[in-house]
């Protein structure tokens, strides 16, 4: 079981390493081991939902300087488990959006840690009507990127008529997929997790989670909680050192 010391200027935070995400655990022992992380920035605060740091960019960046483009030149194969999910605490690999990054491979090095809020069930019961909404949409795009060709000759040819056609041919199939398959909803352990300790269930299934806290939540819980300037940079820098235990 691997666990990491990430210190900052507002104490320690502890996180246990998933052994279900191998890829990500050992890259990110890699980087810890040789101190890539030491001195790096949490350059993205978000409060009520995350923060994110690991960008080697920010090392002695100036106040001004935009931050969160900065990598290591690879990405790692997703590893989006089912059961590994946004609980506040959980840790997880940034990357970019679905449009760039379909596969959902994540960032080399840039992490962020989940807060989130704690669901009620009336606001459960509007997530899950989001989630089955999502699910469908992700099913139309799968389709539409089926028939690429198909669509690029239509409009190519300016056949608005056939557009429509396959159009309302791909809704058709998009609604049967979703009637004959099981639901979109959340499991028993998402529901006792969202609305007990909370996080951001909106995330699951879209980005690879590859650890939790084990120590130091509340550390996380100022980190989230500081003055943040343009960009969501924290107006005071708030940097960390990394030690593998």
């Amino acid at each position: 079981m691997a666990k990491v010391r990430i210190e900052t200027s507002l104490g320690d935070i502890v996180v246990r390493l998933y052994d279900e995400t191998p890829l990500h655990r050992d890259n990110f022992l890699k980087l810890a081991g040789k101190g890539f992380y030491d001195g790096t920035l949490f350059h993205r605060v978000i409060k009520n939902f995350m923060i994110q740091g690991g960008d080697p960019e920010s090392i002695g960046a100036p106040q001004n300087q935009q931050l969160g483009s900065g990598g290591t030149g690879y990405t790692i194969p997703a590893e989006i488990k089912p059961g590994l999910i946004h609980k506040r605490g959980a840790f997880a690999a940034a990357r970019l959006g679905d449009e760039m990054n379909p596969k959902r491979e994540s960032s080399g090095c840039q992490f962020y840690i989940v807060w989130g809020e704690v669901y009620n069930q009336s606001k459960l019961g509007q997530l899950k009507k989001q989630l089955q909404m999502q699910e469908e949409q992700n099913i139309f795009n799968g389709l539409v990127q089926q028939h690429r060709e198909e669509i690029m000759k239509l409009r190519k040819n300016r056949d608005r008529e056939g557009l429509m056609e396959l159009q309302d041919k791909l809704i058709a199939e998009t609604r049967a997929i979703m009637k004959n398959k099981e639901a979109q909803g959340l499991t028993e352990t998402q529901e006792k997790a969202y609305t007990t300790v909370g996080g951001t269930p909106f995330l699951d299934g879209q980005y690879t989670v590859f650890g939790e806290v084990e120590e130091g939540l509340d550390i996380v819980g100022k980190i989230q909680e500081v003055e943040t300037q343009r960009g969501d940079r924290p107006k005071e820098d708030i940097s960390m050192k990394i030690t593998i235990l």
